[in-house]
């Protein structure tokens, strides 16, 4: 305790505030809408942010405290993403149980090792247009919303644009406080039943189904792994974190998962915006930059104690306006997923169905448009593979 309080800094605690406000605010629109489409109520949308914020706050600050490196984790916002439409017209419980064998799968492979070992053999251009085929999706949804609220809407999409230029990082904050900003103005804003209200966590039953388990669990893992802890992954040895254990790090955010599954922690991971708290603006001693993912995790307390305030916020603004920020948050991502997944010609055919088939938005055997992508991908994938053997023979 004496040591982390001599570790405080002003720079630190700015920059754990950057993280999580950059964290929460870019995706909550997100999560907020994946439980929706899973038919929850605003009560179970509220535990849910309760039991990820508290996810969140904990792996981050028990894992940073312990290894004494700036550690960050975050919910799975691919796999909000997709929950969003490979889970629609699943029911919640289902999608609960699918949730644990997601976090048990996420155990399984770290604690084993078999993710570290298994890094090399993963196929990053079929990962990536996967993920681009989920988010494609939402991002379209700011166009559809364009229809209905143009001005709200093309407004957020122009502050984004012309931010996006010289503070990159802040451009989703800002396009998200002019959508306010225009909402305000037009009194589309509904403050009255806003309250804060510390939140009550509902266990939901969890139900188990083959539709659950293609259609979600499997998805869901497979995402979260290599879209978002793969990254981090990355991003710690470029940082020069190179002798922090990558599997018990990974392995704990499943663990807590699973803990915190029936209330609504559908998938915890390593968080990429975790950089923020590595560079030299969170302090120029490296040692002491593990002080601002312990600040990161406080704000995600604040978060998940007053879920309920959190949505009940986004009930009273405008639906177009959380369509818009969710979508736009993700064009970026959609950039360069889609660079990733085609740069390498022996893959491109591959990677192509793969996200084709990802945003077609299929549904076959009740189960949803991502496993099929990755089954089509695979299956590609598995021919073009075979055919250079063949030719190499």
């Amino acid at each position: 305790m004496k040591s982390l309080l001599r570790d405080f800094s002003l720079s630190a605690i700015i920059a754990g505030f950057v993280t999580a406000f950059i964290c929460i605010t870019s995706s909550v629109a997100i999560v907020f809408h994946a439980a929706h489409a899973l038919g929850a109520s605003q009560a179970e949308i509220a535990s849910w942010i309760w039991a990820l914020g508290i996810g969140m706050a904990v792996t981050t600050i028990v894992l940073s405290l312990c290894y004494r490196v700036p550690v960050v984790t975050a919910w799975s916002t691919p796999g909000a993403a997709m929950l969003m439409t490979g889970g629609a017209g699943i029911p919640l419980a289902e999608a609960t149980g699918a949730f644990l064998i997601c976090a048990l799968l996420i155990i399984l492979v770290t604690f084993t090792g078999w993710f570290q070992r298994g890094l090399k053999y993963i196929s990053i251009p079929l990962v990536s247009a996967m993920v681009a085929g989920i988010f494609l999706q939402v991002a379209l949804d700011v166009f559809v919303a364009m229809q209905h609220r143009f001005v709200l809407v093309i407004t957020m999409f122009g502050v984004w644009l012309l931010v996006r230029g010289w503070l990159p990082r802040y451009a989703i904050i800002l396009s998200l406080v002019a959508g306010f900003v225009v909402a305000a103005l037009h009194h589309e804003l509904r403050f009255e039943n806003l309250h804060f209200a510390l939140t009550k966590p509902i266990f939901i039953a969890p139900h188990f189904s083959i539709a659950a388990l293609c259609g979600i669990a499997l998805p869901l893992f497979i995402v979260t792994m290599a879209a978002q802890n793969l990254p981090a992954v990355v991003s710690l040895r470029e940082y020069g974190y190179e002798e922090t254990p990558i599997s018990p790090l990974i392995g704990w955010t499943g663990v807590t998962s699973l803990l915190l599954a029936p209330f609504g922690a559908f998938a915890l991971n390593l968080a990429v915006t975790g950089i923020f708290c590595m560079g030299e603006e969170a302090h120029a001693d490296k040692q002491r930059r593990y002080v601002a993912a312990v600040v990161t995790g406080f704000f995600y307390l604040l978060l998940g104690l007053f879920g309920a305030t959190v949505v009940a916020l986004f009930a009273a603004v405008p639906k177009e306006l959380i369509l818009a920020i969710a979508g736009i948050a993700f064009f970026n991502i959609i950039g360069n997923s889609l660079a990733m997944a085609l740069v390498q010609k022996q893959d491109r055919n591959a990677a192509l169905t793969a996200f084709l088939v990802t945003a077609s938005g299929l549904t076959l055997l009740g189960v949803g448009s991502v496993f099929w992508g990755l089954i089509a991908g695979l299956f590609v994938l598995g021919i073009e593979r075979l055919k250079k053997v063949r030719s190499a023979g």
